[in-house]
């Protein structure tokens, strides 16, 4: 006998998990088959090849599914596994970490199919029970009758999703929503069944118009309802993944490649690899992110950076994919392919964002445990006071109120209230170039009163243009240059790109650098040539007991102009100086106006010159500034405000900035800068426009609110309603809530939290 696998472990027939002792099993073709019951044993046995074929089916269904895709909860993001199935906490269904382009929910599907197929039943059964007596179609005990035999499908079949999730809740021990529903809709139904096959058993004070009352109206509306809501709700659920799956859509599914013998041909983007040249005609999308190596355009990059005007691009300028190009032609390298392109580390942001839990959560996390049994002692307590104290007939009065109690509880409008809105905010918030790690930089982003800005590629461009080097000395000044250029080809930072490609440009020939060491943020030093060489400001140079006051008076004046000056010690003694200029972004004034009108603390901390950082934060209206700063010396910085009181946020793109960005309490990285600077920041800003830092304020305040109005929402909804349920106004109005007015406030209340979430799409 073959081997029997995990898969095979279910019951082909009707799918219910079996084992291996199960009494009921048959070969069929040298496999065996085990069922959990002897009817499905002879269903098989009549046409085994039919329920071959549909399992075979259902396991390639499931391997459709994209290898590595992990499902969570959208209330419990804890919750993790490979498999679709529901969650342990809440009962609801799982959803895919990442959302596809495919909109294909199969459990709203499901529960689509559910609704509409008995929904007849509901109406007829509702309209019996609440005119029946008066068309006198039929006898009452014939009406009852034909209620229940009606009510069978929409309660055991298009319920049963519900009863399943109701018992999961009891055996993992986790109450919600699916236990409350489960025990209403089950008290309703099975009284209601009893009373209909057995009406003796019950005293003559259950009769009403000639009959044990009866409600299985109740039972099949709360259903039907039920299905209702949670279709709406989820139809609305996968609005808040809208985002996500707008920038899954940007990416292009070809690219065109150039073959080394000069032919060009389309290939899947999958086929694309590093260093492969590709060219890019007007109209097309940038397949990967690449360097422009021929031709010049303008690209559309609105979409991923919210800059609504093109971007230039000539030779050397870097590309993202999937921007548009506007009208010339293109030849690129690609750089960065798959996974490790702009938008799909975009993606994978937004996604961990979009699951992350708020702190404003912990609150409705302490009450949602609790909820449920407290609600199910108030349906109790209902039930013994009206049954005890209450009009005839009392115990029928004492459980139809009670069922309304189980019914209108919501935990799940508890649960959805932050999570929804943070999901809008973060899909929001990708489409204007501002990505947050995850909700807590969100709710955080709006307490910030203070900022501290980095002044290179953070203030600047970034792009610095080498102006010109000085000697000390005998030695000219291509040497300097040479010497300087040789040593910063080891270093990332900005200045030392300018350096290195200003000795390109000139024709030097660049020596090796050896035992190359950053000096964190005050310059670098190495061995080029047997020599042992320092480049950096004046910090650097104390270090290296290297005397710079012969030169002091010219470094001063460039700085005054703006211009960053870096000294060059060869053997401890000073050879000469550089001077690089960069230019303020375009976009920079208009940002700091906006911060310092919103009454935030702008600080300018910079490893530049003094001098240069003051000529830069004249122009820019920043009064206090800190220039030749160290790492170290920022990190203290940050320490000090937030010992002060202050609300931190820290902005730079620079290796040097990642431990003070990592301090702060809201850590903004420029998308232009490096990784380590992004991967130490709560918030990334992909064009590097410091007016993203206004988006995300205007967006952080804008959820809050949201979140609070969710919160207060569903807080205010089970606190009036619960109370209301129970008939606590009876005695003075004489009003009673119906179950099936329950069950409708009960649909809506979910859905309303997420609409209310949607909302925030039209946030600016």
């Amino acid at each position: 006998m073959a081997p029997i696998t995990e898969s095979e472990l279910t019951d082909p027939v009707c799918g219910m998990r079996v084992t291996e002792s199960s009494p009921h099993h048959v070969e069929h073709d040298g496999k065996p088959f085990y069922f959990c019951s002897m009817k499905c044993m002879g269903t098989f046995k009549s046409d085994p090849e039919k329920f071959i074929a549909q399992k075979n089916k259902d396991e390639m269904a499931l391997q459709e599914v994209a290898i590595g895709t992990i499902y969570t909860c959208p209330m419990h993001p804890e919750i993790r596994q490979d498999h679709p199935g529901s969650c342990p906490k809440c009962g609801m269904a799982l959803e895919p970490l990442m959302p596809s382009l495919e909109d294909d929910n199969p459990e709203l599907k499901d529960f689509t199919r559910r609704f509409w197929w008995t929904l007849p039943f509901t109406v007829i059964v509702t309209v019996l029970a609440m005119f029946g007596h008066q068309f006198g179609w039929f006898s009452m005990a014939a009406q009852t009758w034909i209620e229940l035999v009606l009510s069978i499908p929409v309660v055991l079949w298009a319920g049963q999703p519900f009863f399943v999730r109701g018992w999961q809740s009891v055996v993992n021990r986790s109450p919600n929503m699916w236990t409350l529903i489960g025990l209403g809709t089950a008290a309703a139904f099975i009284y209601s069944v009893v009373a209909t096959v057995a009406p003796g058993v019950f005293p003559e004070t259950f009769m009403s118009m000639g009959r044990i009352s009866v409600y299985f109206e109740a039972a099949v509306v709360i259903i039907s309802l039920t299905l209702f809501g949670q279709i709406l709700e989820l139809r609305a659920r996968s609005q808040t993944s809208a985002a996500i799956k707008s920038l899954l859509g940007l990416a292009p599914k070809t690219a065109r490649r150039i073959n080394a013998d000069g032919t060009e041909e389309d290939v899947p983007l999958t086929h694309v690899h590093e260093g492969d040249r590709l060219r890019v005609r007007p109209g097309e999308k940038v397949p990967v992110d690449g360097v422009v190596e021929d031709g010049a355009s303008s690209l559309d990059e609105s979409m991923l950076t919210g800059e609504p005007l093109p971007v230039s691009k000539r030779p050397g300028d870097k590309v993202i994919g999937a921007t548009m190009n506007t009208s010339g032609s293109l030849v690129i390298r690609a750089e960065k392919v798959g996974s490790a392109t702009v938008l799909s580390q975009i993606v994978q942001l937004v996604a961990q964002a979009q699951r992350s839990r708020a702190p404003m959560q912990r609150m409705a996390d302490q009450v949602a445990a609790y909820f449920v049994m407290a609600v199910v002692a108030i349906a109790i307590i209902t039930l013994f006071v009206w049954g005890l104290f209450g009009p005839q007939p009392s115990w029928v009065y004492g459980l139809i109120n009670a069922v309304a109690v189980l019914i209108i509880a919501c935990p799940c409008a508890l649960g959805l209230a932050t999570p929804m809105s943070i999901m809008v905010a973060t899909g929001r918030g990708a489409t204007q170039g501002v990505l947050f790690r995850d909700a807590a930089a969100i709710e955080n982003f709006r307490k910030v009163d203070t900022i501290i800005v980095d002044k290179t590629g953070t203030l600047t461009e970034g792009r610095p243009a080498f102006e010109q080097a000085i000697p000390a000395g005998d030695m000219d000044a291509s040497e300097v240059l040479r010497l300087a250029a040789s040593l910063d080809q080891g270093s990332e930072h900005p200045l030392a790109d300018a350096i290195v490609n200003a000795a390109r440009e000139q024709g030097l020939v660049l020596s090796a650098v050896n035992d190359f060491e950053s000096g964190s943020g005050i310059g670098v030093r190495g061995q080029v040539e047997g020599k042992r060489l320092a480049l950096g400001n004046t910090a650097l140079m104390d270090q290296e007991n290297v005397d710079v006051t012969v030169m002091a008076a010219s470094a001063e004046s460039l700085r005054t102009k703006g211009a960053s000056v870096m000294y060059l010690a060869k053997d401890g003694q000073l050879t000469g100086l550089l001077a690089v200029s960069d230019p303020i972004k375009k976009s920079t004034p208009e940002a700091v106006k906006d911060l310092q009108a919103a009454g935030i603390r702008v600080i300018m901390a910079t490893g530049d010159g003094v001098s240069t950082a003051k000529a830069v934060a004249q122009q820019l209206g920043i009064e206090e500034v800190h220039g030749e700063v160290k790492p170290a010396d920022k990190l203290d910085l940050v320490s000090k405000l937030q010992a002060e009181g202050r609300v931190v946020a820290m902005a730079g793109d620079g290796i040097n900035d990642a431990p003070a960005l990592a301090k702060a309490d809201v850590g903004i990285a420029m998308g232009t800068g490096t990784d380590v600077a992004m991967n130490s920041a709560q918030v990334t800003l992909v064009k590097g426009d410091l007016r993203g830092i206004s988006i995300a304020r205007h967006l952080s305040e804008a959820t809050i609110a949201n979140m609070k109005q969710n919160l207060g929402f569903a807080f205010v909804y089970n606190a009036l309603g619960v109370p209301l349920a129970a008939g606590v106004l009876y005695p003075f109005v004489g009003l009673l809530l119906s179950p099936m007015f329950a069950a409708l406030a009960m649909s809506l209340s979910s859905a309303s939290v997420v609409f209310n979430a949607l909302r925030l799409r039209k946030s600016t």
